[in-house]
């Protein structure tokens, strides 16, 4: 079962945070659009903590990485080209913490593009963290040897496809944000969703509701179990079972 964590993201707070802009010079302008690819070996590691922590943009995450870590960044603000850190057991990839890019700076900067595309190995055990501000989320996540999972969002749509052929349990979280939650089911695992969102309803065709979870019919019958939780935010939440 999912360790109790706090209610997400206070509304004020999540509000408060995408308008916040500090950097360095008093802002941030548009330059060269580039795109930059990084890759990190895996070492002798056994298992690995990967922390995600991303500001406005889009973010697309996956598996399918012969290395550790495969990146492509696709940004044209230099102040915010992309931090990759491996040590010890944890990997992180975050956004420069001494610049932030919030929502209203958004309008002022015409063509501003911000992209990572987060490809993983798939068979390290992992933990996952991932934090974003603004933008759209896209983590198709069912082929990571994935044990843990906390998602903690902004405001813009996420996407979590956890279809896959999984040979472990799963705890998995997601907190906050302001949009709508798209979680992509597999069939053949046994699934179990609790929702405590702040706004927004859940619609889940393909799942039984059995007192506060939502279950598919392979709960309970196969080895390996998903226990996932919603948690606060504003913005309905679509459950989607897939073969």
């Amino acid at each position: 079962m999912i360790a109790k964590n706090s209610k997400g993201i206070a509304l004020l707070a999540m509000v408060a945070i995408l308008l916040a802009v500090s950097g360095c010079g008093g802002g941030v302008r548009v330059g060269e659009l580039r795109t930059e690819s990084e890759t990190v070996e895996l070492g002798g590691a056994t298992s690995v903590r990967v922390e995600i922590e991303m500001a406005a943009g889009d973010l697309d995450v996956s598996g399918g990485a012969a290395k550790l870590l495969e990146a492509d960044f696709t940004y044209n603000v230099a102040e915010l080209k992309p931090i990759v850190d491996f040590s010890g057991s944890t990997l992180s990839v975050r956004t420069p913490p001494d610049v932030r890019v919030g929502a209203d700076s958004l309008l002022d900067l015409q063509d501003y593009r911000y992209k990572w595309d987060l490809r993983f190995n798939d068979d390290v055990p992992m933990e996952m963290q991932v934090g974003f501000g603004a933008g759209s989320t896209n983590l198709r996540l069912g082929t990571l040897s994935l044990t843990r999972l906390n998602v903690a969002g902004g405001a813009g749509a996420v996407t979590l496809d956890l279809t896959g052929d999984w040979q472990n349990d799963l705890e998995a979280t997601i907190e906050g944000g302001l949009g709508k939650r798209t979680l992509i089911l597999p069939a053949n695992v046994g699934v179990r969703v609790k929702v405590e969102v702040g706004v927004g309803g859940v619609d889940a065709p393909g799942l039984t509701k059995e007192g506060e979870y939502y279950v598919n019919d392979a709960y309970g019958q196969s080895d390996v179990t998903l226990y996932i939780q919603v948690e606060g935010g504003v913005g309905g939440t679509e459950l989607i079972v897939r073969e």
